[in-house]
């Protein structure tokens, strides 16, 4: 007989779960799904309501689809579309191609988050349209509601009030960066992922589901802020570089308005605060110009939903076993990524260095899926 799952409006403050999600991003509700699939009773707490675009690349390494798969989610079927060549420009518009050493996908948040969702809610999880207000060993939120359980995953992203309630490191500094995002219809290879540099920022250019480009680019806030508007800034910063002016002038927007995002932090967090297991950008981000934060999030739900199981299942004894042994596993598995990502980021902020490192890999073109290995990983094993 088929289990009654409580619909978000019955779920009371004495509702119990094995294990409470905090943010209903890639991370969340691949854990979400793990947790669920493997029996566990799961209740994901998400402030907005899906669908809902974000600020995001939407390009994602072909070395999660084992464990897609293993999630029973198959982007495929909601219109992903295979992507397997890169290409690189510098400020100076010189240009350089490569082939991606294992491939990608483009596939927008708004579509991949509303699936993942589906699913969740098809395997039992509860999922609560509410805000979090703060985490201790109870999780309080905005509605008035207090749950308990035996395990919290934050997986608020980036930036929240939660960091601040609970005072991490990072959040006591001013992030310099701010992300635009937009969609547009126009002529961009269906197989590309493009990276473009300008002066001060650079943007990622993929297609996504429904032959939509997704046009997403960070930006240091010092430059924007001497510009009136996002408008102006693109016509004067963005569109010195020649790729991206043609790719927005021969384009129409599919968006009403560009979507933004201030306050990026790309400081070292903690995998674990307070005792909340952090996962995806609440525990670490690459810099999009590496361009697999998405797939390090759905890597980051793999292992935390591992580790979670094994306590639960009593194979993990101790609750400071649990977080020592995911403190020490999210580090073997990401931190040497997220250092290649500032290395190569602070090099392409460089112009000098940017251009030499170019013709550099124009003579040595062998050098450049190298460098792209060293932000990602292999094919994901189940």
């Amino acid at each position: 007989m088929e289990a009654i799952v409580p619909t978000a409006a019955q779920i009371k403050s004495n509702f119990i779960a094995d294990v409470i999600i905090i943010g209903g991003g890639l991370a969340g509700l691949c854990n979400a799904i793990h947790l669920s699939k493997c029996g566990k009773k799961v209740l994901l707490i998400e402030k907005n309501e899906y669908p809902k675009h974000k600020v995001c690349g939407e390009y994602i390494s072909n070395e999660v689809l084992p464990y897609l798969n293993f999630l029973a989610v198959n982007p495929f079927d909601f219109g992903a579309v295979k992507i397997k060549n890169f290409q690189l420009s510098t400020t100076k518009n010189n240009i350089i191609s490569a082939e991606l050493p294992l491939g990608g996908f483009g596939i927008s948040r708004y579509t991949l988050d509303l699936a993942l969702a589906e699913k969740a809610k098809e395997n039992g999880v509860v999922i609560l349209q509410d805000s979090v207000l703060n985490v201790t060993f109870h999780v309080e939120t905005k509605e008035n509601k207090t749950f308990t359980s035996k395990i919290t995953i934050g997986a608020f992203g980036k930036r929240s009030l939660l960091d601040v309630k609970m005072e991490r490191n990072f959040i006591q500094k001013k992030s310099p960066y701010l992300g635009v995002k937009i969609h547009v219809k126009g002529n961009f290879k269906e197989d590309l992922v493009a990276l473009h540099n300008f002066k001060g920022g650079y943007c990622g250019v993929s297609k996504v589901e429904k032959g939509a480009i997704n046009v997403c680019y960070i930006t240091n806030y010092a430059s924007f802020k001497k510009y009136k508007n996002i408008t102006d800034f693109q016509e004067q910063v963005v569109f010195k570089n020649e790729y991206l002016k043609e790719i927005f002038q021969n384009s129409e927007p599919v968006f009403e308005k560009p979507l933004s995002i201030s306050q990026i932090s790309f400081e070292t967090k903690k995998p674990v605060e307070n005792h909340v297991l952090m996962c995806g950008d609440s525990a670490g981000m690459i810099h999009p110009l590496c361009g697999n934060g998405m797939s390090m999030a759905i890597q980051a739900a793999q292992l935390a939903s591992k580790l979670i199981l094994n306590y639960l299942n009593g194979e993990i004894e101790t609750r400071k076993e649990l977080e020592k042994q995911y403190i020490r596993q999210w580090k073997r598995k990401f931190s040497l990524r997220l250092k290649a990502g500032h290395f190569i980021a602070m090099l392409f902020r460089k112009d000098k260095i940017a251009s030499f490192l170019l013709q550099l890999l124009k003579k040595l073109p062998f050098l450049l899926p190298l460098i792209i290995k060293q932000t990602h990983g292999k094919p994901m094993k189940i």
